[in-house]
């Protein structure tokens, strides 16, 4: 669907009566439903086949409606002043008279929030009186989608409306940091925690372990299924080799999520890539080294959590 007016105001229709849809964002496209609606939101867990203990990221378009479902701090307005409308989720104390589902929240007393910065979905935002809890539109601990296609494969029929945004931009998850206490990185995403933490100017902790109080804390996920192999300097004849560093040699088993080391590259294109090889019928997947720095400590913790599947 293209970005134009009538496409936005079919796509409220189907929010406006409980329906999912899915929105393209600048991180993955996102399952989309009313957040205040228990209705919808029960639908976004049915079609991922989500855990119910895992909750929902809710996207606003401002700030204006957000004040009536969580408390605002001092550190979140200069986080959200710095990086947002962008790829940074944060986690905020839950108003006790907030409409928000508890299914979105696993009956927590805090709440997932973002403001996605692109423009379609924004467009959505704007014209609706709620905000939409949107985790990513696949099968839960499957390839998170970066296409409108992606969505397709994942859902086929079951999704009755994609608004088509291109493919997006940043192609992996948005940076999740907990601003209930002392701020945490709780998963690694669409602005790398390097970054900041020089922003701060303070220390930055990064929980891989918790309890679950965000999307993206589980030990599988992001997987294509496919037996992972990392930090591979030889790979086997038949499996497929992910690379960043352009080879001499041509092999139709290589893979490239960049060919100048181009982490921010490698990171847009590292589910489309993992969709590509499982495509093509590949039993096992190889890896070269990734510098754990900036997006590629992002592209190495999905490819750590893609690799745990039993």
């Amino acid at each position: 669907m293209k970005n134009n007016l009538s496409n936005i105001k079919k796509a409220i229709k189907y929010l406006d009566k409980n329906q999912c849809i899915a929105i393209p964002t600048e991180t993955v496209y996102g399952l989309a439903a009313n957040a205040y609606s228990s209705v919808a939101t029960e639908k976004i867990y049915k079609l991922k086949k989500r855990p119910k203990k895992n909750p929902l990221i809710v996207h606003y378009f401002d700030l204006e409606l957000l004040k009536k479902d969580c408390e605002i701090n001092d550190l979140f307005l200069k986080l959200y002043k710095k990086y947002s409308p962008g790829p940074i989720s944060y986690i905020l104390k839950l108003k006790k008279n907030s409409l928000i589902s508890k299914n979105v929240t696993n009956k927590k007393n805090t709440l997932a929030v973002r403001f996605p910065k692109h423009r379609l979905t924004r467009n959505l935002l704007k014209r609706l009186n709620y905000p939409l809890a949107a985790p990513s539109a696949n099968i839960s601990t499957k390839i998170s989608p970066v296409s409108k296609k992606d969505v397709k494969e994942e859902f086929g029929k079951k999704i009755r409306l994609i608004l088509d945004g291109g493919q997006s931009r940043i192609g992996v998850e948005s940076t999740i940091i907990n601003l209930i206490n002392k701020p945490q990185v709780l998963r690694l995403g669409g602005i790398p925690k390097e970054k900041i933490k020089k922003y701060l100017n303070s220390h930055l902790a990064y929980k891989k372990k918790s309890v679950v109080k965000s999307p993206g804390q589980e030990k599988t996920h992001y997987s294509p299924y496919i037996k992972l192999r990392l930090n591979i300097k030889n790979p086997n004849i038949h499996e497929a080799y992910v690379l960043i560093r352009k080879r001499k040699k041509i092999s139709s088993n290589y893979f490239y999520l960049s060919k100048n080391n181009n982490l921010k590259e490698a990171a847009k294109n590292l589910y489309k890539t993992l969709r590509l090889i499982k495509k093509k019928k590949y039993k096992s997947i190889a890896v070269e080294k990734i510098p754990n720095v900036g997006f590629g400590e992002v592209i190495n913790d999905r490819l750590k959590r893609a690799s745990n599947f039993k």
